[in-house]
């Protein structure tokens, strides 16, 4: 083998190298798009998915987080006005929360459309997330999946935060900028109070609707503080905890970036009791 038909060999594969990345994202997309048919078929439905995981920004391979934004809002909104009243939707909802008025224009584009709307919460549907399960008609959920308070933060800051700091100190004794931010932090808390409350309508009785907006809004809990489904079902929610195994295939083919050594490994098999093993 001469010196070129080496440096051919070197770069064909760096091609190559470089192109497999590519070739597993179609892949994925494809094997995405026959499992959103399937679950269709099987549930005469339209299936959105709205999932957010980690994902590596190309070449450099950094990761980034994902949240709910405005091209969600977009997409979502395109999929509902793409189904007829009468065909139900079920969304398939990952995510750590996002964008305020992208998670509301969601939620109420949910609440409005007239067939039954079943929300799949696989892991978590945090903030946000939660907002969009409010509006639909049935929450399904595993035993320990979560879902999440709606309290808005300012920044980095709880707005339930900022508040309290003028119920603990004289107004005069209160820099410009914090009273400002806690004028903001009113403002905010009552735009999604209102918001979640009118999600509730028709779903709750109006004074249970009102106390779970109100719960949910305020900031009892820490905005990472996990409800899970025993936790919503005695709040008033409708939550069952018969997850399809469909949906949870569904995930698989939304795999976390690969790290060189990952943190969790297991047999992907199903693990029978000793005594129901062969001998």
């Amino acid at each position: 083998m001469n010196g070129f038909d080496v440096t051919g060999l070197i770069w064909l594969l760096f091609l190559l190298s470089a192109l497999q990345p590519l070739f597993r994202r179609r892949m994925l997309d494809a094997a995405r798009q026959r499992k959103i048919m399937q679950i269709e078929r099987n549930r005469n439905s339209r299936v959105i998915l709205l999932v957010h995981r980690q994902e590596t920004m190309s070449f450099f391979g950094f990761p980034v987080m994902r949240y709910i934004d405005m091209n969600d809002s977009e997409e979502v909104l395109r999929a509902i006005q793409l189904t007829d009243d009468d065909v139900p939707l079920d969304i398939i909802l990952h995510t750590p929360g996002g964008m305020v008025i992208a998670a509301t224009q969601i939620a109420r584009a949910v609440k409005a459309h007239p067939g039954k709307v079943t929300v799949f919460v696989p892991h978590l549907a945090m903030s946000g997330g939660t907002l969009i399960a409010l509006a639909a008609d049935e929450i399904c959920m595993t035993e320990h999946s979560a879902l999440g308070p709606i309290d808005p933060q300012l920044g980095q800051q709880p707005a339930a935060s900022l508040l309290r700091v003028l119920e603990q100190k004289p107004v005069e004794k209160i820099d410009d900028n914090t009273l400002v931010m806690a004028d903001l932090s009113r403002k905010a808390i009552d735009q999604i109070r209102q918001t979640a409350r009118r999600l509730l309508e028709g779903t709750l009785p109006v004074d249970k609707a009102e106390a779970l907006a109100d719960t949910l809004s305020t900031g009892r809990w820490t905005h990472d503080h996990p409800i899970f489904a025993e936790d919503a079902r005695e709040m008033g929610l409708n939550v069952n905890t018969d997850m399809p195994e469909e949906v949870m295939k569904m995930m698989e083919l939304y795999p976390q970036p690969t790290r060189q050594t990952p943190s969790v490994e297991y047999l992907p098999v199903p693990h029978p009791a000793p005594n129901n093993r062969h001998r």
